[in-house]
């Protein structure tokens, strides 16, 4: 359930509306979707948990608890330095269409905000691991259905004053009501 729950019903992009920026900025091109939702597959599934541990073994512990965003994000900058690096070796295409998108994980509110819920929902580390691959998985669907759509816009007549931004943050929105349909599943 907690799968369903993460990828579906509350879902981290659509639902808690957390990592809006990369959802619109990478989302013109399927492509540099997919390649933004696979980096934060891999970057979330390795931070959660290892935030997780951090949290119980080191910051609780010391009691130096009030340093929990420096060290979260540190963790997950190293991460995100590890996805950088392999993306640029193995595919300079994407590392290039990704631009600053991929740096900018570093300070993804989806990523922090889903290593903060594993420990303000008091995960054990398997439902870490497994919230945090689920969420990214989430994040992942939400940015790939929303960009399916957006690579048809240039072929359909929309409205002069509805073009680009506007058009896109309608299109969330409907996006976003869909995927509450799915807050029956959890009753």
């Amino acid at each position: 359930m907690l799968v369903v729950s993460a990828v579906l019903i509350n879902n981290i992009l659509l639902i808690r509306f957390l990592g809006n920026c990369p959802f619109l900025g990478v989302s013109k091109r399927m492509d540099t979707a997919i390649g933004m939702a696979v980096a934060v597959v891999f970057v979330l599934s390795c931070s959660g948990p290892l935030t997780w541990l951090v949290q119980r073994f080191l910051l609780e512990p010391f009691k130096v608890a009030y340093i929990q965003t420096l060290a979260f994000i540190l963790v997950i900058a190293c991460f995100v330095q590890l996805v950088e690096t392999v993306i640029k070796k193995v595919s300079p295409p994407l590392y290039r269409s990704l631009g600053i998108f991929l740096p900018l994980i570093t300070t993804n509110c989806a990523i922090f905000g889903a290593c903060i819920l594993n420990i303000r929902e008091k995960y054990d580390f398997l439902q870490s691991l497994i919230f945090s691959f689920a969420s990214a998985l989430g994040f992942g669907l939400a940015l790939v259905i929303f960009a399916g759509i957006r690579e048809r816009f240039p072929f359909a007549r929309i409205p002069k004053n509805f073009q680009d931004t506007s058009i896109g943050l309608i299109t969330a929105g409907l996006i976003g009501m869909s995927f509450f349909a799915f807050a029956g599943l959890a009753k």
